[in-house]
């Protein structure tokens, strides 16, 4: 899987540490399917107060490629 330069730059500025981001994409606690060719991957962080990190991954081009990182504030708990 490769990492887009946006990718790379949101952990930076977002404090995202990239063993948080693989283990994401590698383990998610939960995925979902977008119509616009993406996939976005789901986990919680306990080392960032269990907050919900999700991963957007571009699953139509090959290599996929990750797009962007957040901790999203919509998500409470699992759905």
């Amino acid at each position: 899987m490769d990492d887009s330069s946006h990718f790379r730059h949101m952990l930076n500025e977002r404090g995202i540490e990239p063993e948080w981001a693989d283990r994401t994409t590698r383990d998610p606690d939960r995925t979902e399917e977008h119509d616009d060719g993406t996939w976005h991957f789901i986990k919680q962080i306990p080392e960032f107060g269990n907050r919900w990190l999700r991963i957007v991954v571009n699953v139509s081009v090959a290599p996929e490629k990750r797009l962007t990182a957040f901790f999203d504030r919509r998500l409470r708990k699992p759905q």
